[in-house]
């Protein structure tokens, strides 16, 4: 039996797991990790790659930020299509100097699992949390099997950063929360294509034949997707297939995309979903295993880090001042961001998705929509604050 003590159980090694565990440390807090995957998985697996000011901010505090720095691909703005007529929304103009930061997620992953070991952290891949008990009381405890041996990690806090599939979700109690969900009628087929990039900053558009985003992972690696049914498979999209639909959707007169070997290909549903309580007593829950956003504002990754940074305030208080009063109001302070990211997906995803036919009323209601955004201001700094992230000021009482 492998017997495990720390003050904070941290269940998931993903970004906010680690910046969670990398953030605690600093504040001279003791955590351990547990993780299902290898090292070799986490640190593979693409994911999102936009980290909005908030997170660099954070990453910086942290003095984890070298290699983004050095690496990423500042974003002062983003353009916006609607049939072939392109807008530019500049980030930093219209938010007092607030940018965005092109960075894998698995790279951030990367840097942070590197600090948290370089420093002795305790950290356990291919371990699986098997039950979370006790979280009602002041010494809750994760049983996990590592290697075919059970053990129990023992901890005054669990955190339950381990994603909407993990035990954490699971283990809150049913009665406590009330979910809200949306699946949208269309998916996005996205690709990695060693090419360089078409554009300096993405590109959302709205095409006749539906959505197409142009997003970029390097100088020579592009990231791109379009818009398919639900029912749709791989299968049925040829490289060809792939280039040419681009080339028209992403389309505006004088602009030409580039094409390349594509090295991946895979479909993701779009959906949101949330629950509205991250809380039962010392079982706290960050990041998907609480909300998952569509892609299309680029808020899941960042939406998690700011549950964190929620979730390390209250346990700061806790163990510096024995206050639980942060604890109480976690939910409610990270739940006023979680709507705020929902409402913008969902507004990015509405705009620019085909939904209904071209002309019909849901169709003028989105060009109205454009139309409007052209000649507004005020509009395109709605569309730059949520993009870029607003301060965590902005969401205090």
């Amino acid at each position: 039996m492998i017997h495990i003590k720390t003050q904070v159980g941290i269940i998931g090694a993903g970004p906010s797991g680690m910046v969670l565990a990398n953030w605690l440390r600093k504040h001279g807090i003791d955590a351990a990790i547990i993780e299902l995957r290898s090292r070799e998985y986490v640190e593979g697996r693409v994911r999102a790659g936009l980290v909005e000011q908030n997170t660099k901010d954070i990453l910086k505090e942290l003095g984890l930020d070298a290699r983004m720095k050095k690496e990423g691909i500042v974003h002062d703005g983003v353009y916006l299509s609607f049939d072939e007529e392109r807008v530019h929304i500049p980030f930093g103009e219209l938010t007092g100097g607030r940018t965005i930061t092109i960075y894998g997620q698995q790279e951030i992953t990367k840097d942070l699992t590197d600090a948290w070991l370089q420093e002795g952290g305790e950290l356990h891949f291919e371990t699986r949390a098997t039950k979370i008990v006790d979280f009602d009381t002041k010494r809750p405890k994760i049983h996990f099997e590592k290697d075919g041996e059970e053990g129990i990690l023992e901890c005054d806090f669990v955190a339950a950063c381990d994603g909407f599939h993990g035990i954490g979700r699971k283990t809150l109690p049913k009665k406590s929360f009330q979910s809200y969900d949306i699946t949208y009628p269309f998916s996005w087929l996205g690709i990695l294509a060693n090419v360089e990039p078409s554009t300096d900053e993405l590109i959302y558009a709205y095409h006749e034949n539906g959505f197409a985003l142009h997003s970029l992972r390097s100088e020579t690696v592009s990231r791109l997707y379009v818009q398919v049914d639900n029912d749709e498979s791989v299968d049925n999209w040829s490289d060809d297939r792939i280039w040419s639909e681009l080339s028209k959707r992403l389309a505006t007169p004088g602009w030409e995309l580039k094409e390349g070997p594509i090295v991946e290909k895979g479909i993701t549903p779009m959906r949101s979903h949330m629950i509205d309580s991250l809380r039962s007593g010392r079982l706290l829950l960050a990041g998907d295993a609480a909300h998952i956003v569509p892609p299309t504002g680029g808020k899941g990754m960042n939406l998690a880090i700011a549950d964190v940074k929620h979730m390390v305030d209250a346990f700061v208080a806790y163990y510096k001042t024995n206050s639980e009063t942060l604890l109480d109001t976690y939910t409610n302070d990270a739940l006023r961001r979680i709507w705020r990211a929902q409402d913008f997906s969902n507004f990015m995803t509405k705009l620019f998705h085909k939904q209904d036919a071209h002309g019909s009323f849901t169709y003028r209601l989105q060009k109205a929509k454009f139309d409007y955004l052209k000649v507004s201001r005020a509009y395109k700094t709605t569309i730059a604050e949520n993009y870029v992230g607003l301060p965590f000021e902005s969401f205090k009482n």
